[in-house]
C-alpha cells in the first residue's frame, strides 16, 4: 500500500509540476505575441522555426503551410528585411531549412534575404544560435502559439528582445492534440535546459552575415 502511495504522490507531483511550467512559459510570453500584421512592430529580420512540410503517408502538414504564408506575410508588409530559416537537416533524407526556402521563393521572397541555419535541430538550438551565428538581437520569431511560446521564453532568458507572429493554427484537429500534449514535456526539458543544465546547442560554428533589404 505504501509503494502504491508514493507511486500516486509522484503522479500528482509531475502532473502539478508539468502544468506550473506549462502556464509560467505561456504568461511570460503572453505580452509579445502578435496575430494581426498591421500590429507587429517592425524589425530588421524574423526567424522562422522549421518543421516538416508532409506528416505520414505525404499528407500536408498545415502547420508548415501557415508558418510559410505568416513569414510571407511580415516580409511583404516591409514589417522585416530578412528571413532566417532554422531547422533540421540532419541527413541528406530530410532537409527541413531547404524546403521551407523554395517555398519562401516560390511566395515571392527573394532568394537574397533569406538565410538558412541547417542546424536548427531544436528551438533552443535555433533560438540560441539566432543571435551567437546570426547576430540577431532585436528581431520576430514566427510559429504557431504553442511553440512560440516556449521559443520567446528560451530567447528571453538568453537575453534576446523577442516579440512573435503567430502563424495560422488548426484547433480541434489531432494534430493539434498531438502537439499540444508533446508541448508539456518540450516546456518542461526547456526549463530545465536553461534553469538548471545550462544547454548549448548541438553546433555553433562560424559567424555567417544575413543580408537585409535596403
Amino acid at each position: 500500500m505504501r509503494s502504491i502511495k508514493w507511486f500516486f504522490l509522484l503522479i500528482v507531483f509531475t502532473v502539478a509540476g508539468l502544468v506550473f511550467i506549462d502556464t509560467y512559459i505561456s504568461k511570460q510570453a503572453e505580452s509579445d505575441l502578435y496575430s494581426k500584421i498591421k500590429k507587429v512592430p517592425a524589425k530588421k529580420a524574423a526567424l522562422l522555426l522549421g518543421t516538416a512540410k508532409y506528416i505520414a503517408k505525404g499528407k500536408k502538414n498545415y502547420f508548415y503551410t501557415y508558418r510559410i504564408r505568416a513569414a510571407v506575410q511580415l516580409f511583404k508588409a516591409g514589417k522585416v528585411k530578412a528571413i532566417v530559416v532554422s531547422g533540421d537537416n540532419g541527413t541528406k533524407y530530410y532537409d527541413e531549412t531547404t524546403r521551407m526556402q523554395k517555398d519562401l521563393i516560390k511566395a515571392g521572397i527573394p532568394s537574397r534575404y533569406i538565410t538558412l541555419d541547417y542546424a536548427g535541430f531544436r528551438t533552443l538550438d535555433s533560438v540560441v544560435r539566432a543571435e551567437a551565428i546570426f547576430d540577431l538581437k532585436d528581431y520576430i520569431i514566427v510559429s504557431q502559439k504553442f511553440h512560440l511560446e516556449r521559443a520567446l521564453f528560451i530567447a528571453k532568458t538568453k537575453g534576446q528582445k523577442v516579440i512573435g507572429f503567430m502563424a495560422k493554427d488548426i484547433p480541434g484537429t489531432a494534430a493539434a492534440y498531438r502537439m499540444k500534449a508533446r508541448e508539456y514535456l518540450a516546456r518542461a526539458k526547456a526549463f530545465l535546459d536553461v534553469y538548471i543544465l545550462n544547454t548549448q546547442p548541438k553546433f555553433y560554428g562560424k559567424k555567417e552575415k544575413v543580408n537585409y533589404r535596403k
